[in-house]
């Protein structure tokens, strides 16, 4: 029989409390079972925008057959309006609002929410959408490695004015698994590549068209190029911290993203809207694919 791996946490004052309340889910340990409402969750999609975690869970219930036609899949943070989260059998969707502050608070009441709830063999995807560095419009980049600016794999935390360093590795099984899903659907092109995650969407990702900028064109070229010579494929805002708390906690994690635009050509985005929303779902397709597959061979083994 298979082990069954647990979500840990690393924080020895938690025995020590009552009742964990997990402020920005509106949810905790004494005001609510736990285990009863999140015990059977096996897969969590985690993406910025409250809306698209909707769409997100609408679509896993369909493709997993699950769907309700009267169904409205109550938001389970209604108590509050920091994060939203639905919930269809065991896939758990919730939103992470924009850039490494939001999703790390959003992660440490995730993670402890799982571990509370006593979950095992938990697969967590991130999905979203980024600026791709040589890639066509609508390109899904597999993150193999989330790096930071200066194109290192590593996430910086300062923790009691100290500056502390921790592993951006993603699950490499999983990544080869999502690859092989791509092909399976043969949908839209899906690359494996690194994916660099900055603190800013403008002057931290070399963008002219900020408020502020004291660089010159050849300038942003020059660092794009830097970056796709050292394997970058796509910028986002999420996913070092996403890596390096997952790594410790013993989820297996990927991180899935569309791009919207190739930067070495511009910088705003150009395509009409349905254009965007057709590539926005582009992540969803491909993690619910591997989400379906994975049930059905559960189910026939």
């Amino acid at each position: 029989m298979p082990i069954e791996l647990p979500i840990l946490v690393h924080n020895p004052h938690l025995d020590g409390l009552k009742d964990d309340v997990l402020y920005h889910f509106s949810l905790g340990t004494e005001t609510h079972d736990l285990p009863a409402m999140f015990g059977d969750v096996k897969f969590v999609c985690v993406g910025g925008s409250p809306w698209r975690m909707k769409s997100f869970i609408e679509y896993i219930a369909s493709v997993l057959g699950m769907e309700d036609p009267k169904a409205e899949y109550p938001n389970i943070c209604a108590g509050t309006d920091r994060y939203a989260m639905y919930k269809i059998g065991p896939v758990l969707s919730v939103s992470h609002g924009m850039g490494i502050p939001s999703i790390s608070i959003m992660l440490h009441e995730l993670i402890k929410l799982l571990h509370h709830a006593r979950c095992t063999d938990v697969t967590i995807f991130r999905i979203g959408t980024s600026g791709g560095i040589g890639l066509e419009p609508g390109t899904v980049v597999v993150t193999k490695q989330s790096v930071d600016a200066n194109f290192l794999p590593k996430f910086e935390q300062v923790i009691l004015g100290k500056t502390v360093m921790r592993n951006t590795d993603l699950d490499p099984g999983l990544a080869q698994e999502l690859l092989e899903c791509s092909k399976e659907l043969n949908q839209f092109d899906t690359q494996l590549g690194n994916t660099m995650c900055t603190m800013d969407f403008y002057e931290g990702q070399a963008r002219l068209d900020g408020a502020f900028c004291s660089y010159t064109e050849e300038d942003k070229q020059e660092y794009l190029h830097n970056a796709q010579k050292a394997g970058v494929c796509n910028i986002e805002m999420e996913s070092s911290v996403f890596a390096a708390m997952c790594k410790m906690s013993g989820l297996r994690a990927a991180v899935v993203c569309v791009t919207f635009l190739d930067r070495l050509k511009g910088d705003q985005l150009t395509s009409s809207h349905d254009i965007l929303n057709n590539y926005q779902q582009r992540p969803q397709i491909l993690v619910g694919h591997y989400i379906k597959k994975h049930l059905t061979h559960k189910k026939d083994s």
